[in-house]
């Protein structure tokens, strides 16, 4: 990523304060068996230099657990690294073998049992980090786009700048507002949502 686009983030407001940024795993040694062109230490400086231009910037990213040879060591350094940087979520996976590619034929493959051992230790620590994401947004206002209605009379699901699902309270103005942008505030949050109601501006808008 280059100085420019860096500077985007901080610069343009169509830009969303979201950012997919893989990783894969945090240990060196792992990143260079899997042909990665990077290192721990060139992906936490980028991570630190987007922070910098944009600091409302939140991150998700994909992890794969179990790589042949990944040892307690290297896992360790998986979860340093996602305990750092602090997503707002993850995608983790198991390493599974494809027929063909090198690291299939490796001698060094992880037992399944250590694969799903370290996939819900990596899962439980990605949790706790989405939920402290969550609660950092409570009685924040932001532009929810509302797609579809709820479970109860009156809600909206959307989604907020950050990808998080946020149930508004719209009451009978709800109908009005279905896949509009509102403006709301988060008053609670969960470990995979948040819930809001509507600021007034979104209100008057119904109405």
């Amino acid at each position: 990523m280059d100085d420019d686009l860096i500077a985007a983030h901080g610069e343009l407001d169509s830009l969303m304060p979201y950012l997919h940024l893989p990783v894969q795993s945090g240990s060196d040694r792992i990143l260079l068996a899997m042909n990665r062109g990077h290192d721990a230490a060139d992906y936490l400086r980028l991570v630190d230099r987007l922070r910098r231009a944009r600091p409302d910037l939140a991150f998700s990213s994909d992890f794969i657990v179990g790589f042949p040879g990944e040892s307690e060591a290297d896992f360790a350094a998986t979860l340093a690294l996602a305990r750092e940087v602090g997503y707002a979520q993850a995608y983790s996976f198991k390493y599974s073998a494809r027929p063909g590619t090198p690291a299939a034929e490796m001698a060094t493959q992880i037992a399944e049992e250590a694969k799903a051992e370290r996939l819900a230790l990596l899962q439980a620590e990605i949790a706790a980090s989405q939920w402290r994401f969550n609660q950092a947004t409570v009685s924040r206002r932001m532009a929810v786009l509302l797609e579809r209605p709820g479970r109860t009379e009156g809600q909206l699901v959307g989604r907020s700048p950050y990808m998080q699902a946020v149930h508004v309270d719209a009451g009978p103005v709800s109908v009005g507002l279905l896949g509009t942008i509102a403006d709301v505030e988060i008053v609670s949050a969960g470990p995979h949502s948040v819930a809001a109601r509507l600021g007034d501006d979104s209100r008057r808008t119904a109405a």
